[in-house]
This record gives C-alpha cells, structure tokens and sequence, in this order.
C-alpha cells in the first residue's frame, strides 16, 4: 500500500525549495513512479485552449495533444472529475498512448477554481487503482494545486 502522507511530505518539501510549476510536476511525477508499484507513466497533461498538451512525465514517449472530452485524461479535465478506470480497453473513445497500459486514475488540476490540467497514471495491471489510490492521489493533486505558481503556463 503506498503512503500518500510521505508522498506529500517529500512534495510539500520540493515545493518549499521551487514553487514554479514546471520544477514542481517534473520531481511529482519522479515521486509517483517511484512510490508507486505496478506503473508505466506517471505524468501531467495541461490544458492549453481546447486540448491538453502533455507535461513532465515518468515512462514512454506519449500522446503530445489530447482533445477536451477525449479518452480518460480529456474526460477528466472536461467533466472536472477523477476517473478511475479499472479497464481502459472498456473506457469509450480510449486514447491508447502505451498499448501496455491496462488500467488508469486521472485527477484534475485547479488554479483559481478553473482546471488546468490532469494528473495522469497508468499501470499495465488491470484493476490497479483502489478508492484508496483516489483518495491519495486527490491529496497529492490538491497539495500541487496549492504550491505551484501556475502564472506562466
């Protein structure tokens, strides 16, 4: 079981020392995809008009632009809603980056009441995200939300 509360610990202390928001997803996705097992991309997407554009990442080369409402990140940042998605294969209108990815979690990212972007993780095991991984990870993204200077997206 991962431990959320040493997981913002350790991003609590990042973002004392570098609150731009660039520095701050690049070492948040190094300390999911180490902290978390069973992954194969830890990252972030940012909104940029109508689509998301893709930021710092852990894992593959992947989707550059994704279309507001579009596979699981698209859905997520349109309807301002986690997604957590024990198959992604039965998730209509799935954007399939990493045909290894089984199952996904996407929490939305807020400046000022309005998102900005995902957090996006997969895992190449089916099934592999619980209420508890939703939970932790919605902490994780509100603590981001709080430290990272969003001004220069």
């Amino acid at each position: 079981m991962t431990d959320y509360e040493l997981l913002c610990a350790q991003l609590q202390a990042l973002g004392e020392e570098e609150r731009h928001w660039l520095p701050l997803l690049a070492n948040a996705s190094a300390l999911l995809a180490d902290a978390l097992d069973e992954l194969n991309w830890a990252g972030f997407y940012l909104l940029r008009g109508e689509e998301l554009l893709l930021g710092p990442f852990q894992g593959k080369a992947a989707c550059i632009h994704i279309p507001l409402g579009r596979g699981v990140c698209g859905t997520a940042a349109a309807r301002d809603k986690t997604q957590l998605v024990p198959d992604v294969h039965a998730f209509p209108g799935h954007i399939a980056c990493d045909s290894a990815s089984a199952s996904e979690i996407v929490v939305p990212l807020h400046d000022k009441g309005r998102v900005i972007g995902v957090l996006d993780i997969d895992s190449p095991r089916p099934a592999r995200f619980t209420e508890d991984d939703r939970a932790g990870l919605e902490r994780f993204a509100k603590l981001i939300e709080e430290l990272a200077l969003w001004k220069e997206i």
